[in-house]
């Protein structure tokens, strides 16, 4: 259940001020259960929440421009997001990241983020951060800090206002800037996400990480990934990483750095910068072999794994008793079945995507 709207600042203060005999259980701290094992191993530490399939752009490698949205009754109610996250946090989850669509175009999210800012008072959640466009930032940041999100990622492409209008078709570059700094000025920490698109933005790398560099932002660069039907041809943005490494190593000195977040980049330092530079590579070089996430749709699909279609269902566990236990086994059953890796392939071969899904369904 969502809690009633009050500041983060006042629920720190009242979960610090109750005194209450150690024999009792902290309401705010879920009762914690056996943690969620796949098949090889991996313990599931990382929910993705995608809370909508809507956004206010549309970005090419994403969407379709004349997209069909779910129907609103088919989504998970915010009370119902909140207790599938605290039933994985029950069971180890130790990050949630919420995504979209675009997140912060859900109506009434900052409730769901001040009702799960619960987890980090009471020690159980590391971190609760969230991926946006950028376009509410201006908006929310302040919020969104006083709920002790401490960092977050923004998906930017390019520093080109008609370039980034031809790739959102609907965005405002002006307004995404506007909200980094908002974001800044709250204390948030910035993680720049870059789609590495050939022919696009594949001349504007090296001017991308100088800008987010200089303003103490990391970036990362992201494969695309076939994932549902869209106008251009993958094949036609496909730029793999490799050779945008190769681009930097002639001019820049790119030093292996440890760092991680718990996603699947793997960083370099870039010395001449001094900052963190990422690399997700889901077509030329997988993750999967430590993949600790899953993915919960805003419908209460959960996704096992990005790239396969298998998927359960626990809104209807959810939705069958106010008990947790048929979610609970629910949740066992999927993870059980969570492979071993996927099976992302883009090559002309192939007329069709991988999955069928958009990106914006499982949550970028």
């Amino acid at each position: 259940m969502l809690l009633p709207p009050r500041t983060c600042e006042q629920q720190v203060v009242e979960t610090r001020q109750r005194r209450k005999p150690e024999v009792l259980l902290d309401p705010h701290k879920p009762l914690m259960r056996a943690p969620l094992v796949d098949p090889f191993g991996r313990e599931i530490s990382y929910l993705r929440i995608s809370v909508t399939d809507r956004c206010d752009f549309r970005c090419v490698y994403c969407m379709s421009e004349d997209m069909t949205f779910l129907p609103k009754r088919d989504l998970l109610t915010l009370e119902e997001v909140d207790r599938v996250a605290t039933a994985f946090v029950a069971r180890g989850t130790r990050k949630l990241r919420i995504t979209g669509g675009e997140p912060l175009v859900r109506r009434d999210i900052m409730n769901l983020f001040r009702s799960l800012s619960r987890h980090l008072t009471s020690g159980a959640l590391d971190e609760l951060t969230l991926t946006t466009n950028g376009s509410q930032l201006e908006r929310y940041a302040s919020e969104l800090a006083a709920c002790g999100v401490r960092r977050i990622n923004v998906s930017l492409d390019t520093l080109d206002p008609d370039k980034f209008r031809k790739i959102t078709r609907w965005g405002d570059l002006a307004k995404v800037q506007r909200g980094i700094e908002a974001a800044q000025r709250a204390g948030l920490r910035v993680k720049i996400n870059a789609v590495a698109l050939k022919g696009v933005n594949e001349d504007e790398i090296e001017g991308l990480m100088a800008w987010a560099h200089g303003l103490g932002m990391d970036l990362t660069l992201i494969e695309v990934m076939p994932l549902g039907e869209i106008e251009p041809g993958r094949i036609d943005q496909f730029l793999p990483l490799s050779i945008v490494r190769a681009r930097l190593m002639d001019k820049y000195t790119l030093d292996d750095d440890p760092y991680r977040t718990g996603g699947p980049a793997r960083y370099v330092r870039v010395r001449e910068t001094g900052g963190l530079l990422g690399f997700i590579t889901p077509m030329t070089h997988n993750f999967c072999e430590s993949c600790n996430r899953v993915r919960l749709t805003c419908t209460g699909t959960l996704y096992m794994c990005l790239g396969q279609e298998d998927a359960a269902d626990l809104r209807s566990a959810v939705r069958a008793s106010s008990d947790d236990a048929l979610l609970y086994r629910a949740m066992d059953e999927a993870i059980s079945r969570k492979p071993k890796g996927h099976d992302f392939v883009i090559d002309r071969r192939r007329s069709r995507p991988a999955v069928g899904r958009h990106m914006s369904v499982t949550g970028g």
